[in-house]
């Protein structure tokens, strides 16, 4: 439940701008466990685009760890939590889980998740659990994402 909550905190703290980031695990477990924010570079209200600089050291940090992004996580600010045509035409991780949160409402949290491959968008139903019963994830913000 923690990371479904950090994900959604993160969301409410940058809105009204899109928020952005990725949830990291070991290579082919499909286990999310390091909770990756990440600076939205275009600081939009519509679009997310993650730094070059930050993505760059970010895949270098998941290869040094043996991991791979696990859910790759934005908000959509105005609009319902469904990838639009940019969010389908920038997913490159086949095996990732895209999620989206909806901050265009404040009470009410609208929260998905897709998968997208070669342009396919096919939604997952989301099991929100309290931790996983081989390891707790890290959900503690990775210092070095974005560079302070």
């Amino acid at each position: 439940m923690a990371t479904y909550d950090a994900i959604i905190a993160h969301a409410r703290r940058d809105h009204p701008d899109e928020a952005c980031g990725v949830i990291a695990g070991p290579a082919g477990s499909d286990r999310p466990q390091r909770f990756i924010p990440m600076l939205n570079a275009a600081r939009s209200p519509t679009f997310y685009e993650f730094d070059s600089a930050d993505l760059l050291a970010l895949y270098r940090a998941m290869d040094d760890r043996d991991e791979e992004p696990v859910v790759v996580y934005h908000s959509h600010t105005a609009t319902e939590a469904y990838p639009s045509r940019t969010d389908v035409a920038l997913a490159m991780e086949p095996s990732a889980h895209y999620v989206l949160v909806s901050t265009r409402s404040p009470g009410e949290v609208e929260f998905r998740s897709f998968r997208i491959v070669d342009g396919e968008v096919t939604e997952e139903e989301v099991e929100v659990v309290e931790s996983f019963l081989t390891a707790e994830p890290d959900l503690s913000p990775d210092e070095e994402f974005p560079p302070r």
